[in-house]
């Protein structure tokens, strides 16, 4: 099995930890959490990705990731971004993320190790390194996850729910909504059914609109060039992102 390692979540942890050390200790933390990783997935062969410069979601939506112009990154954080590429071969990302690298790469014999819980739309096998957990993602569980996203949306993003709002964590009435989206059988039902939260708030146009989007945003590649789209089977009434 070959682990794919996601190389942002690698880079940013390693540097941020270190942020008051040498910078040979933050490469030295990056090689040591990266061979963990290996020892506890049991895996000899790995392909570690990272994001690059561009990315298709800033056309789709401007305000994508806006907020984190203001943070502050870590100090040694390019040098161990250029330590991953240099030393491991890590493949940099280019137009995408380096998430629909790892989905574009995930098979049955790979396993996805990172701690983002985007990357559970994925089906396949997932490793948390920091939770040191593995579990297997159905291809139901995975289009579960990602309708869930796009109720609830993703303030890490910045891209709103539903409703409009900005949450860092699930409050339990949409849990309700949750449950209810479990009971769909179908992806287009699952579609359909958030798309119905969406228009509570938003001219059926409008809420078109705005699924579509955050769809585009919050979908990750399962293949190159796979850009999310919705269902077949939805009348979409020509109302599509210009």
């Amino acid at each position: 099995m070959i682990a794919c390692i996601d190389g942002d979540i690698i880079s940013y942890r390693c540097a941020a930890v270190t942020e008051n050390e040498h910078r040979d200790i933050a490469l030295y933390r990056t090689d040591d959490l990266i061979h963990r990783i290996l020892n506890e997935t049991g895996c000899s062969e790995y392909k570690i990705f990272i994001g690059g410069s561009s990315n298709f979601r800033y056309q789709v939506y401007p305000e994508y990731k806006s907020h984190r112009k203001e943070m502050t990154r870590p100090k040694w954080l390019e040098e161990v971004r250029a330590h991953l590429v240099v030393t491991w071969k890590a493949q940099v990302a280019d137009d995408v993320e380096a998430d629909d690298l790892l989905g574009i790469n995930q098979t049955e014999d790979t396993i996805c190790c990172s701690i983002d819980k985007d990357l559970l739309q994925i089906p396949g096998h997932h490793y948390n390194f920091v939770k040191q957990e593995k579990k297997y993602v159905s291809v139901r569980e995975g289009l579960l996850n990602f309708y869930k996203q796009l109720i609830l949306g993703d303030r890490t993003d910045y891209i709103p729910g539903y409703d409009g709002k900005f949450r860092s964590s699930v409050p339990n009435f949409i849990l309700h909504y949750y449950r209810s989206l479990e009971e769909k059988e179908t992806e287009l039902e699952m579609f359909q059914y958030v798309l119905g939260l969406y228009q509570e708030y938003n001219t059926d146009e409008e809420a078109l609109r705005l699924i579509e989007r955050n769809g585009k945003c919050l979908y990750i590649m399962r293949k190159e060039n796979d850009f999310w789209q919705i269902p077949n089977g939805h009348q979409q009434e020509n109302v599509l992102l210009s």
